[in-house]
């Protein structure tokens, strides 16, 4: 990432301190805390918050937990979280945060205990006017609920706007469970009509979690075709269109995408996460992981269009490479900016004391998307030679400028 923070900075003919300021975390916080588990043996666990660039406002970014959670890890996603929030223009700088564990192994009291020792060790450092904390990998409303608890216990206020991504019932935002995959969802309208793309085209999700699941629901029921959609344990391609009600409610019950694949079902086929990537396709989305398209693959994507629904899931050298062969790439800093401007709606829905409806929520966050998208178009369109990763970042790090040439 350095490279193009180099590059937009050089482009844009702005000071080098500016590359230098982006190229580095304000704080970025270290520790360890012992876990009792239910069956008494203690375990300690690492966790990390990064704080990258407070010059646009708050930091803000999510709290993920994931074995392969790391301090290199949460620095570049907080970079990334600075960029993605000043491209949709809200007020927030960037921050991101992790435990180093499987949360499939620990018990939903053993989660609790995480959650709230999380907050202890991080309560001096975060508020709704210093760092706003959401939910991220394998975090849920509920941990955001014990979490809000916590820092309210240990402050003595009642901050709820201290996290997003609140359960409803406990100050939380109608509509912001589904606010990422409806974000994408309005990035890629506005990308539809910009490159006349028809409704009839394949769409591939890589991903079925919160961001994957919505986005291809709401996809569905707006008459879009989507032949692929992967989970964890694999993934499912169909040429004619899944049924994507059927494929949720199989996971509702517990079940995997591949369970789709029945009698009833024929012809669908059974793939790989690596062979969504690669499957016939107008339009690819990785909404999973981190480096899904990687120099070794990035030849074999079929789909001319990549709209990055997940954080950081192409490698600069798979970038180049998608490039090079003209396939239009949509990044994440723009596609998955839904969920954080669904965050913003919801922070200022509990620092107003006030009650967004679901249908207030969905227009406020069209808007910032659109928003977002247009800056992104303009840029593009004073410069066609550059990509679109490019034009994100010029839009992006033209606000970031004008803030900070005030800071130092």
């Amino acid at each position: 990432m350095a490279d193009i923070i180099e590059k937009t900075v050089s482009d844009l003919r702005l000071e080098k301190r500016f590359a230098e300021r982006l190229e580095h975390p304000e704080r970025v916080i270290e520790f360890t805390f012992p876990l009792k588990r239910d069956d008494g043996a203690t375990i300690f666990l690492m966790g990390w918050r990064s704080q990258y660039n407070s010059a646009l406002g708050p930091y803000k970014g999510g709290i993920r937990y994931h074995p392969a959670v790391n301090r290199d890890e949460v620095i570049l996603l907080s970079k990334l979280m600075t960029f993605k929030n000043s491209l949709a223009g809200i007020p927030y700088g960037g921050s991101k945060g992790g435990i180093a564990f499987n949360p499939k192994e620990f018990s939903r009291a053993e989660l609790e205990r995480i959650s709230r020792q999380y907050v202890r060790e991080l309560y001096r450092f975060i508020g709704p006017d210093v760092d706003i904390p959401a939910p991220d990998v394998n975090t849920t409303a509920e941990m955001m609920a014990w979490m809000v608890d916590e820092y309210n216990i240990l402050t003595g206020k009642k901050e709820y706007a201290t996290f997003t991504g609140k359960p409803v019932e406990f100050n939380g935002l109608k509509g912001r469970d589904e606010a990422t995959g409806r974000g994408a969802y309005f990035v890629m309208l506005e990308a539809f009509a910009r490159h006349k793309i028809p409704k009839s085209a394949k769409i591939a999700i890589q991903g079925f979690g919160n961001v994957g699941m919505n986005l291809a629901r709401i996809l569905y029921e707006n008459g879009y075709m989507v032949v692929a959609v992967s989970d964890s344990k694999g993934g499912i391609y169909c040429k004619d269109g899944i049924n994507v009600s059927k494929v949720m409610a199989l996971k509702s019950e517990g079940k995997g995408v591949q369970d789709y694949a029945t009698n009833e079902n024929a012809n669908v086929k059974l793939i790989t996460n690596e062979g969504l990537i690669e499957s016939e396709c107008d339009v690819l989305v990785p909404a999973a992981l981190d480096n899904q398209i990687r120099k070794d693959n990035a030849a074999k994507v079929k789909a001319k269009y990549i709209f990055e629904a997940a954080n950081n899931p192409t490698t600069a050298e798979a970038d180049a490479i998608l490039n090079e062969r003209g396939v239009v790439v949509y990044p994440d800093i723009l596609v998955n900016c839904g969920g954080v401007s669904g965050s913003y709606i919801e922070w200022v829905q509990n620092r107003e004391g006030r009650i967004y409806t679901y249908e207030q929520v969905v227009k406020e966050l069209e808007g910032v998307m659109k928003r977002a998208f247009s800056l992104v178009a303009s840029e593009k369109d004073k410069d066609n030679k550059i990509s679109y990763r490019e034009a994100a970042y010029r839009a992006s790090i033209r606000r970031l400028a004008a803030a900070m040439q005030y800071q130092f």
